[in-house]
């Protein structure tokens, strides 16, 4: 079905201040979340490894480069014709302030035990935070988008995340970035926690 311009607009227009607290409340959990897999120090995300190797070589914090990063990403968007919505720049802008925030402040565990359940609950969290603001409807985050704007391309949904997932990971594992048991665990759970959170969370419009 074609989207017709008040279709467009009517995301924007309906009920914008719940949309914007679900959209900020799914990124400061989704920060929180990355801080949580970094505490645990059993690996990260495949992003979060890149973003670790980065920092460890520029000086900058985890957040900063995590940063310099959708923004850079942003800009791949222009050649593959992918245009960002709020939540895009959102995510952008709010998600790396608060993982720094999140590491200053959350204590490192040192049982396994404290570690693992770290692990845990930063998958649940990451589940839940995209589940709120991808649900919002303003926007897919930079990194979404590029696989979105690959798809466009022709390429396979899977072929689009391996390639680029794999990339990074490789990437910022030879950087120095942290590769572990809950990169594996991230890898083979976070889709379908997050296809699971996702319907149960989108913000569905109101009837006319």
């Amino acid at each position: 079905m074609t989207r017709t311009p008040a279709a467009g607009r009517s995301r924007w227009s309906d009920r914008p201040v719940l949309r914007s607290v679900r959209l900020l409340v799914g990124l400061v959990l989704f920060g929180l979340a990355l801080a949580l897999l970094v505490q645990a120090n059993l690996g990260l995300d495949p992003w979060t490894v890149f973003t670790q190797g980065l920092a460890s070589r520029s000086g900058l914090t985890l957040g900063q480069v995590t940063v310099v990063i959708s923004l850079g990403i942003l800009l791949l968007w222009i050649p593959l014709r992918q245009r960002p919505g709020l939540g895009t720049i959102a995510n952008a802008f709010v998600v790396g302030p608060v993982l720094d925030l999140g590491v200053a402040l959350l204590p490192e565990p040192t049982s396994l035990v404290l570690r693992a359940l770290f692990v845990v609950l930063a998958l649940v969290t990451v589940a839940v935070g995209t589940g709120l603001y991808v649900g919002v409807g303003w926007g897919p985050g930079p990194r979404d988008g590029l696989m979105t704007g690959l798809v466009a391309l022709g390429l396979p949904v899977y072929a689009a995340r391996t390639l680029i997932e794999g990339t990074v990971l490789l990437i910022g594992w030879l950087l120095g970035g942290t590769v572990g048991v809950a990169t594996v665990v991230f890898a083979l759970a976070v889709g379908p926690l997050v296809g699971r959170a996702l319907p149960r969370l989108a913000l569905p419009p109101t009837m006319p």
